[in-house]
């Protein structure tokens, strides 16, 4: 079984990042980096983290390569963001998935990806 399964598919997926967002756009840190409109950016991210999680290839079959750190290098991101993005994360799995084990494995998979994009 991978991340995807554990979270419990594309449901789990979408209830995941319902949760996250709203966390995002209150963190004073973060929100400046997001639309306002954030549904597309909702939708791209959960296409993105079933892929990301062992699930299917949603977001590269509608939008190729994720180049994921392309993509984020116009925007100015610190350890100090990467900090705030996980934490809002946690916050997000706290709420959405009861397994400890399965929380502490997707932070663990996504703390590469949020100090990968670090760029100042």
């Amino acid at each position: 079984m991978n991340l995807f399964d554990e979270l419990g598919g594309q449901q789990g997926v979408r209830k995941l990042v319902e949760s996250f967002y709203p966390k995002v756009l209150n963190d004073p840190l973060l929100s400046p980096l997001f639309p306002k409109e954030i549904s597309s950016t909702m939708d791209k991210q959960e296409m993105f983290l079933s892929q990301f999680f062992g699930g299917p290839d949603l977001y590269t079959s509608e939008f190729g390569h994720p180049r994921m750190r392309a993509r984020h290098m116009p925007f100015t991101i610190t350890p100090i963001h990467a900090d705030a993005w996980l934490s809002c994360m946690s916050e997000a799995l706290e709420e959405t998935v009861d397994s400890e084990l399965i929380r502490e494995a997707v932070i663990e998979r996504l703390r590469v990806s949020a100090y990968f994009f670090v760029n100042s």
